[in-house]
């Protein structure tokens, strides 16, 4: 988003929109509900009974890439934001944004969404709690989950992060923004500098920790997985460092050096995904699963890192190399994709508890759950949004 050159808000911020870094966002979200929508039909997975290894491809697909993608993309407004808000005003808007839709979440909508789970492995003799003791149970002994909307309070605590750099510091986001625009026409440069930081920022985490891990301070629902805490935060600020400049002239150009090889940063990313798949290979079929070698460990953290970094620059660049394209179904879904984001996951359990004791293949059930998830959430999306209240958040 470029300044703003005057009139009201809305209409600045309409005008100055680039459809392709909103399709990249609606893609992100597809993608999100599909990762739900098939993940308890996955072989590690302990939910339903019908399983298809493929699913399990598409979600080691996603989860190695997406949400660091988002963190990347959310970042590149923040700068713009901040010079037309300041700071305090800019925090008051993304408190409204984000934290108001994740207080709603974690005590209504994630408490309604994860009711069938109660329903299905209650305890003996609780068969007489309704949701009222569900709900209070859930807020005062636990576990009090956040479900995908953990997303939420870590980009408002980051967009505070950026605005305590910008107000101290700005000569240091001005530094790393010029670094990143003097690259804009050698894209290969940029793109082996952003698989480096990538690494840096993972692999030593994931070394330490493991991926398995949860940073969950008090048993509050404000989750984030341990390994990447500096990779969530490392993109997010170089997406802030990347809006420092005019987005439309530097490394994400629509007809800039980068957005032209988008084919060579896709392919890169399907190699290193290539790699990821032989190590999960070598880790379930020669390994010892529990304990594998810090070798092994050492190949999937880089594998990882390579991975996610060769997506979130394959995701931009090929929606700014077909911005002129007519793309339905994203153009479509993206003026409701953040209440998609929002409400899905009441859907998503909801029509798998459905489904649950149906002795459908999970090439059935899966697809159920999917379109029933999109379709529902979209259209409560729609309605929300006649209320111009909420209109202004989602």
């Amino acid at each position: 988003m470029l300044r703003k050159t005057g009139g009201n808000d809305q209409t600045a911020t309409a005008a100055t929109r680039i459809v392709a870094l909103d399709r990249a966002r609606s893609f992100i979200t597809l993608l999100v509900l599909i990762h739900h929508s098939v993940v308890n039909y996955t072989h590690f997975g302990s939910g339903d009974n019908m399983r298809w290894l493929g699913f399990d491809l598409v979600v080691l697909f996603n989860d190695s890439f997406f949400m660091a993608c988002m963190f990347l993309i959310s970042g590149l407004f923040v700068h713009d934001s901040l010079t037309r808000r300041g700071p305090a005003d800019y925090i008051r808007s993304r408190a409204w944004r984000l934290g108001i839709p994740f207080l709603v979440s974690i005590f209504v909508l994630m408490p309604i969404a994860y009711y069938p789970t109660f329903l299905r492995y209650h305890l003996p003799g609780t068969t007489d709690f309704n949701f009222l003791h569900f709900w209070w149970h859930t807020l005062t002994i636990g576990p009090w989950p956040s479900g995908p909307t953990w997303f939420l309070w870590v980009l408002l605590a980051l967009d505070v992060i950026a605005a305590a750099i910008w107000s101290w510091t700005p000569r240091l986001l001005g530094a790393w923004g010029w670094a990143i625009f003097a690259m804009r026409n050698r894209p290969v440069t940029a793109f082996a500098a952003f698989l480096a930081f990538s690494v840096l920022t993972y692999l030593p985490m994931h070394l330490i920790f493991g991926d398995t891990s949860w940073l969950e301070p008090g048993g509050y629902p404000l989750p984030i997985q341990t390994s990447r805490i500096l990779l969530y935060a490392g993109y997010f600020l170089t997406g802030v460092a990347i809006g420092v400049l005019s987005l439309r002239g530097g490394i994400l150009a629509a007809n800039g050096e980068a957005a032209k090889r988008w084919a060579i940063w896709l392919a890169n990313a399907l190699v290193f995904y290539g790699a990821l798949l032989s190590l999960v290979y070598a880790h379930h079929n020669w390994l010892d699963f529990d304990a594998p070698p810090a070798l092994w460990s050492g190949a999937y953290g880089l594998a990882f890192a390579l991975f996610s970094g060769a997506m979130a620059f394959a995701v931009p660049a090929t929606f700014l190399h077909v911005a002129e394209r007519g793309l339905g179904l994203l153009d479509a879904v993206r003026p409701s994709a953040y209440g998609i984001f929002l409400t899905h996951y009441i859907f998503i359990i909801w029509l798998q508890y459905a489904v649950y004791d149906f002795s459908w293949p999970a090439g059935v059930k899966a697809p159920i759950v999917l379109a029933g998830t999109l379709a529902a959430s979209w259209a409560l999306t729609a309605s929300l949004r006649k209320i111009p209240l909420v209109a202004r958040m989602i």
